[in-house]
């Protein structure tokens, strides 16, 4: 082949690799010019890993973990800006858990951070109302262990670093301890679920205030 046709070859590719990235792919690559918040926060960046891209995201979604045999849980609430009223719209929340062995289990495609988090986990954005929702089951705790069962979420909003939040816990959790149930700076809020039975599946509610007890949050003006 032609040096000339070698180099035609080489930019056809490098075009068509950029046009196959997501919007999320192309803010991860924006990271300096966003405000850090969060300090550390290892697996974080697994919301950029997301299947849709962030604009084309819904309010709702179905972790694929629904339809098999557990507990069914439908979890939804309203994410709030930091003074805790107005609701905020177009934040990304990303969750992942465990199976109903407790392992982040993974069906042998998965890649990046989804060997680490496992194939049960979701990417959700707020509508104009600040209102999220998702399907799924509830975890098991880890194997041989009294941790609490929970649900990891991550935060990512407009102009900011992605950050964690406190996990999704269950009210009815043996594991719960006394010292979790009366935490005093629970980062976005309180994460306790009292999930309710009606229709034959369970549903909780959770508020989100951002951020809130995150170090590093800009301070209201």
């Amino acid at each position: 082949m032609r040096p000339y046709s070698l180099l035609l070859l080489a930019a056809l590719l490098s075009a068509f690799n950029g046009c196959s990235q997501t919007g999320t792919k192309k803010s991860q690559d924006q990271q300096t010019q966003l405000i850090k918040v969060g300090g550390g926060c290892e697996g974080c960046e697994a919301i950029y890993e997301s299947p849709v891209p962030f604009d084309r995201l819904n309010n709702i979604d179905t972790l694929p973990d629904f339809n098999e045999s557990g507990p069914k849980i439908s979890i939804s609430g309203t994410i709030y800006q930091r003074d805790g009223r107005t609701p905020a719209k177009d934040v990304v929340l990303y969750i992942y858990h465990t199976d109903q062995k407790g392992n982040y289990s993974t069906r042998g495609h998965e890649t990046g951070w989804g060997k680490r988090h496992g194939y049960i986990r979701g990417w959700i954005k707020t509508d104009e109302n600040g209102y999220y929702q998702f399907y799924t089951l509830v975890p098991a705790s880890y194997p041989n262990s009294q941790n609490p069962k929970h649900i990891h979420p991550v935060i990512k909003e407009p102009r900011k670093t992605e950050y964690y939040i406190d996990e999704f816990l269950f009210d009815d959790d043996p594991y719960l301890l006394k010292k979790e149930r009366e935490k005093r700076d629970p980062r976005g809020g309180n994460g306790i679920l009292k999930p309710v039975l009606k229709d034959g599946m369970l549903h909780a509610t959770r508020n989100i205030t951002l951020g809130l007890n995150v170090p590093g949050y800009p301070k209201k003006k």
